[in-house]
């Protein structure tokens, strides 16, 4: 099975994502969201460096640079800026099942461009994993202990899987382009450059010193997590559907909850738990709507 590798990344990136949302949400008691996050991708870029050179260099045509470096900022530091920010606010678990809706986003982004058509499994998909946001949404809001802030990270959370939706549909004519390592790395650079002043108004220079080895290991991380995990996203995306990608999104709720569970003691209420169900089932039907789908997308189109 000539996709079994590239779904076996695209799984891949979403267990990464889950784990990486956990270790962030660790650190961020000790240093602020947007230094975490140029951190994570000045390591992530260090790990993709030689490897882009290696694989040809940044040899893009010009058009393409100011595209590629608004993606890379767009995917990296607008995405897990928000998603840093939400987690100050809200649990792991929730923060990452809002995030798993990318898919159900990007599908209908697909289709709005003529991409994808709506089928019945497509409809029903995106129910179930509406319901299952509000489920999760529920637990905060029935909550007597829940922060008056909540909803500021709810709404982050969303913002950040939008942002990620954009992306994987406008990536792919790019990646058809160009190898994906140095894709990779020229679009995290970009975020780097966008991130490093507000990591600097944020106070990062004066938290550094500070930071405990636990912090430090966390940081390190969630950095390789980015080398390797956008690598083996984009990878994905260079042999399937945007769809068929970002479906494995709804793998991070699940590997959140179980490692926030553990290590950080958060709560797993029923809501939540029945919240995982919808969406995890409702991915998995847009998965199976994805597969004729992508048979009708034309060569040459995202």
């Amino acid at each position: 099975n000539q996709k079994l590798v590239p779904l076996l990344a695209a799984a891949a990136t979403g267990v990464l994502v889950g784990s990486a949302i956990v270790a962030t949400r660790y650190a961020l008691g000790q240093i602020g969201p947007a230094s975490i996050a140029f951190l994570r991708y000045v390591i992530g870029f260090l790990c993709l460096i030689g490897p882009a050179l290696r694989a040809g260099g940044f040899r893009f045509a010009r058009r393409d640079l100011a595209p590629i470096a608004l993606l890379g900022i767009a995917q990296f530091a607008v995405l897990v800026g928000l998603l840093n920010y939400a987690v100050q606010f809200i649990p792991s678990a929730r923060a990452a099942l809002i995030f798993a809706t990318m898919p159900l986003i990007a599908m209908l982004l697909s289709v709005a461009l003529g991409h994808e058509r709506l089928s019945l499994l497509k409809t029903v998909s995106v129910l179930l994993t509406i319901l299952g946001v509000g489920l999760a949404l529920g637990e905060g809001a029935v909550s007597a202990a829940a922060a008056q802030g909540e909803w500021i990270g709810n709404l982050a959370a969303f913002a950040s899987a939008l942002s990620g939706a954009v992306c994987s549909v406008l990536y792919r004519p790019y990646l058809r382009r160009y190898p994906t390592l140095p894709v990779s790395a020229f679009a995290m650079a970009a975020s780097v450059v966008f991130l490093a002043p507000l990591a600097l108004a944020e106070g990062m220079t004066a938290a550094l010193p500070h930071l405990t080895t636990g912090v430090w290991l966390a940081i390190l991380f969630v950095g390789a997590n980015s080398g390797i995990g956008y690598f083996l996203w984009l990878w994905s995306l260079k042999h399937l559907s945007p769809t068929e990608v970002t479906v494995f999104m709804a793998l991070s709720p699940v590997t959140a909850a179980g490692l926030g569970t553990l290590l950080l003691g958060e709560s797993l209420s029923l809501l939540l738990v029945l919240g995982l169900a919808c969406v995890g089932f409702g991915l998995w039907l847009s998965q199976r709507a994805a597969r004729p789908a992508a048979l009708l997308q034309r060569p040459g189109t995202p």
